[in-house]
């Protein structure tokens, strides 16, 4: 091969490459901006929840489907076994401060995220307060197999019935202890 059919070869070889980098850095600037994953500025609210299963450090905290903050940090109460959930909302969003918040999926299969149903209150809630009606995590799996073996889906015992009298064999059964 001649120098110059080299040279010409490692040239394009340099921008296909220079352009595959640009392409990739491009891209992760995208992601990184569209996640939300750059710091995001404003205020913080809390939850105490039963159970945060599916739940983490960045998982979205939406409100009417619309991505308003993420989680900051998840707590564990010593003394009451509460989960704390610290979030960060956007500061031009402010929540009444009769609103609740329950964690939910996205779908069937989806990834689970915090849902902030918004009252009615002309209070808002401050930085630092905490929701007064929040609900935890439902054990999914759980209620498909209860449903599926149709096992009790309540948490009360079963209610205790009396035992009938036995009748001995050969005997007739008294008319004031019948069925």
């Amino acid at each position: 091969m001649s120098a110059k059919v080299m040279q010409q070869n490692n040239i394009f070889e340099t921008l296909i490459g220079a352009a595959v980098v640009t392409v990739a850095v491009a891209f992760l600037a995208f992601a990184y901006y569209r996640t939300g994953s750059g710091s995001l500025s404003g205020y913080e609210l809390n939850a105490k929840l039963s159970k945060v299963d599916g739940l983490g450090v960045g998982t979205d905290v939406r409100l009417a489907g619309i991505k308003i903050g993420s989680v900051t940090d998840l707590t564990l109460d010593p003394k009451t076994y509460l989960a704390t959930v610290h979030m960060n909302i956007r500061d031009d969003i402010k929540i009444p401060a009769d609103s609740s918040v329950l964690v939910t999926s996205a779908g069937l299969l989806g990834s689970q995220y915090l849902s902030i149903t918004p009252g009615g209150d002309d209070k808002m809630m401050v930085a630092g307060g905490y929701f007064e009606n929040a609900q935890g995590s439902i054990d999914v799996m759980n209620l498909v197999g209860r449903f599926a073996t149709g096992a009790n889906t309540s948490n009360q015992p079963p209610p205790q019935t009396k035992p009938k009298p036995q009748t001995p064999p050969g005997k007739a059964p008294d008319p004031g202890t019948g069925p």
